[in-house]
């Protein structure tokens, strides 16, 4: 669960005011190491694979854009490593449709992990013709991570940009088909746990 109730309040008031919220230390230091241990004893068992761009029939994989590989979860699949995280998604949601009336569904996501230079050029994540994704969220795993060691995640807002560095613990929420973005190249291997909240089909 989150660490705090109050890091509900200001994840929906930044999203209702500025679409975008960055909320560090969502999670306790031993969820968030659990999780990425959890990531990597799955990447170990290769349950990873390289990440495309697309879906369905137009799914296509190109190192040039997009370099990291992927495992997805799913809740049903939740054990004491990952469970509280499902249990924080859970407050989120229901806090998000309370306060914003987002009609927020269901959570679909995946691990993520960015080797040594890797990165994902700018896109947005709401595919053309489907508006189920709604609000994207992203929480960090990487410990001890610093400004030397790269990856920031670039928001392109409507002035400017905004670049976040993912530091453990951090979940970056954003709504899905206003912002694009961008994660910059690594100077170590980059670990996260990417998704989207969505509305029903």
């Amino acid at each position: 669960m989150p660490r705090s109730i109050h890091s509900l309040d200001r994840i929906c008031a930044a999203v209702a005011e500025e679409g975008c919220a960055v909320e560090r230390d969502f999670l306790t230091g031993a969820v968030v190491t659990a999780l990425a241990a959890d990531a990597r004893r799955r990447d170990a068992a290769r349950e990873f694979r390289a990440a495309g761009i697309g879906r369905g029939p137009e799914l296509r994989k190109n190192e040039a854009i997009r370099g990291d590989r992927i495992a997805w979860i799913d809740e049903a699949d939740a054990d004491t490593s990952t469970r509280p995280w499902w249990v924080a998604l859970e407050r989120l949601r229901v806090a998000l449709n309370q306060s914003m009336y987002l009609g927020l569904f269901s959570f679909e996501g995946h691990y993520a992990i960015y080797p040594c230079g890797a990165h994902y050029g700018r896109h947005r994540d709401g595919f053309h013709g489907d508006a189920r994704r709604v609000l994207s969220c992203v929480l960090y795993l990487n410990e001890s991570w610093g400004e030397a060691d790269g990856g920031a995640l670039r928001i392109y807002r409507d002035k400017d940009t905004r670049d976040i560095l993912p530091a453990g613990g951090t979940l970056v929420c954003f709504l899905s088909e206003r912002f694009e973005h961008e994660v910059l190249p690594a100077r170590r291997e980059r670990l996260a746990l990417t998704g989207w909240f969505q509305r029903r089909p």
